[in-house]
Protein backbone atom coordinates (compact mmCIF):
# COMPACT_ATOMS: atom_id res chain seq x y z
CA UNK A 1 0.00 0.00 0.00
CA UNK A 2 0.97 3.63 -0.72
CA UNK A 3 1.09 6.34 1.66
CA UNK A 4 -2.10 8.13 0.32
CA UNK A 5 -4.31 4.82 0.66
CA UNK A 6 -3.97 5.21 4.82
CA UNK A 7 -6.44 7.33 6.52
CA UNK A 8 -5.69 8.16 10.04
CA UNK A 9 -7.77 9.94 12.67
CA UNK A 10 -7.45 14.00 12.90
CA UNK A 11 -6.18 15.04 16.21
CA UNK A 12 -8.29 17.77 18.05
CA UNK A 13 -8.08 19.20 21.65
CA UNK A 14 -10.56 20.39 23.75
CA UNK A 15 -10.06 23.25 26.64
CA UNK A 16 -12.11 22.94 29.81
CA UNK A 17 -11.19 26.59 30.96
CA UNK A 18 -12.15 27.04 34.53
CA UNK A 19 -12.23 30.67 35.96
CA UNK A 20 -10.47 31.58 38.82
CA UNK A 21 -13.07 34.08 39.57
CA UNK A 22 -15.68 32.03 39.20
CA UNK A 23 -14.88 28.43 41.19
CA UNK A 24 -16.92 25.29 39.63
CA UNK A 25 -17.77 26.94 36.40
CA UNK A 26 -16.54 25.96 32.54
CA UNK A 27 -16.00 28.21 29.39
CA UNK A 28 -18.35 27.02 26.58
CA UNK A 29 -18.30 28.64 22.95
CA UNK A 30 -21.59 28.53 20.63
CA UNK A 31 -20.08 27.18 17.50
CA UNK A 32 -20.70 29.51 14.03
CA UNK A 33 -20.01 26.98 11.89
CA UNK A 34 -21.64 23.48 11.43
CA UNK A 35 -22.42 21.30 14.13
CA UNK A 36 -24.45 24.25 15.41
CA UNK A 37 -24.49 24.17 19.37
CA UNK A 38 -22.05 24.98 22.05
CA UNK A 39 -18.71 23.38 22.42
CA UNK A 40 -15.82 23.21 24.77
CA UNK A 41 -13.56 25.39 23.01
CA UNK A 42 -11.18 23.45 20.81
CA UNK A 43 -10.20 22.46 17.61
CA UNK A 44 -7.39 20.71 14.83
CA UNK A 45 -3.67 20.40 15.92
CA UNK A 46 -1.58 22.25 12.82
CA UNK A 47 0.77 20.29 11.62
CA UNK A 48 4.18 20.63 13.70
CA UNK A 49 2.28 22.00 16.87
CA UNK A 50 2.43 20.25 19.96
CA UNK A 51 -0.98 19.16 22.04
CA UNK A 52 -0.40 21.75 24.56
CA UNK A 53 0.08 24.62 21.72
CA UNK A 54 -2.65 23.82 20.07
CA UNK A 55 -5.08 24.18 23.40
CA UNK A 56 -3.48 27.26 24.41
CA UNK A 57 -4.03 28.53 20.35
CA UNK A 58 -7.29 27.59 20.19
CA UNK A 59 -8.52 28.47 23.41
CA UNK A 60 -7.20 31.93 22.76
CA UNK A 61 -8.76 31.76 19.49
CA UNK A 62 -12.33 31.42 20.73
CA UNK A 63 -12.54 32.44 24.13
CA UNK A 64 -9.78 35.65 23.90
CA UNK A 65 -8.30 34.19 27.09
CA UNK A 66 -4.97 33.16 27.92
CA UNK A 67 -4.96 30.17 29.67
CA UNK A 68 -2.52 28.22 32.01
CA UNK A 69 -2.78 24.72 31.34
CA UNK A 70 -3.17 22.58 34.62
CA UNK A 71 -3.30 18.81 33.22
CA UNK A 72 -4.40 16.25 30.40
CA UNK A 73 -7.78 15.15 31.58
CA UNK A 74 -8.29 12.28 28.89
CA UNK A 75 -8.55 11.42 25.12
CA UNK A 76 -11.46 10.70 23.26
CA UNK A 77 -11.60 8.23 20.15
CA UNK A 78 -15.28 7.29 19.66
CA UNK A 79 -15.21 7.36 15.47
CA UNK A 80 -18.89 8.67 15.56
CA UNK A 81 -17.65 11.78 18.30
CA UNK A 82 -17.99 14.08 15.34
CA UNK A 83 -19.76 13.19 12.17
CA UNK A 84 -17.71 15.69 10.00
CA UNK A 85 -14.65 13.05 10.12
CA UNK A 86 -12.81 10.53 12.57
CA UNK A 87 -11.19 12.51 15.16
CA UNK A 88 -9.15 11.68 18.32
CA UNK A 89 -9.47 14.44 21.07
CA UNK A 90 -6.70 15.19 23.87
CA UNK A 91 -9.17 17.42 26.64
CA UNK A 92 -6.72 19.46 28.89
CA UNK A 93 -8.39 21.31 31.90
CA UNK A 94 -6.79 24.94 32.19
CA UNK A 95 -7.16 27.65 34.20
CA UNK A 96 -7.79 31.46 33.02
CA UNK A 97 -8.54 35.35 34.40
CA UNK A 98 -10.63 37.94 32.88
CA UNK A 99 -14.25 37.94 31.16
CA UNK A 100 -14.50 35.32 27.64
CA UNK A 101 -14.93 36.77 24.65
CA UNK A 102 -16.09 35.20 21.33
CA UNK A 103 -13.98 35.24 18.48
CA UNK A 104 -12.87 33.24 15.32
CA UNK A 105 -15.02 29.94 15.02
CA UNK A 106 -16.95 30.88 18.35
CA UNK A 107 -20.37 33.31 17.89
CA UNK A 108 -20.78 33.56 21.89
CA UNK A 109 -18.48 32.69 24.77
CA UNK A 110 -19.84 32.08 28.09
CA UNK A 111 -19.47 30.73 31.80
CA UNK A 112 -21.66 27.79 32.53
CA UNK A 113 -21.98 25.89 35.97
CA UNK A 114 -22.77 21.89 35.88
CA UNK A 115 -26.28 22.64 36.75
CA UNK A 116 -26.42 25.83 34.05
CA UNK A 117 -25.15 23.65 30.81
CA UNK A 118 -26.92 24.95 27.80
CA UNK A 119 -28.19 22.57 25.14
CA UNK A 120 -27.72 21.27 22.34
CA UNK A 121 -24.25 20.20 23.13
CA UNK A 122 -22.02 19.41 20.02
CA UNK A 123 -19.65 16.16 19.47
CA UNK A 124 -19.42 13.90 22.41
CA UNK A 125 -19.08 17.38 24.95
CA UNK A 126 -22.20 15.84 27.09
CA UNK A 127 -19.70 13.42 28.00
CA UNK A 128 -16.97 15.35 28.37
CA UNK A 129 -18.44 17.39 30.53
CA UNK A 130 -19.47 14.36 32.68
CA UNK A 131 -16.86 13.29 33.29
CA UNK A 132 -15.09 16.24 34.41
CA UNK A 133 -17.87 17.21 36.46
CA UNK A 134 -17.81 13.52 37.84
CA UNK A 135 -13.91 13.72 38.69
CA UNK A 136 -13.92 10.18 36.30
CA UNK A 137 -10.21 11.37 34.92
Amino acid sequence: MSGSEYRNPVPTVDVLIEMTTAPGSVVLIRRRNPPLGWAIPGGFVDYGESLETAARREALEETSLTVELVRQMHSYSDPARDARLHTISTVFVARAEGTPRAADDALEARVFHRESLPSPLCFDHAQILEDYFCGRY
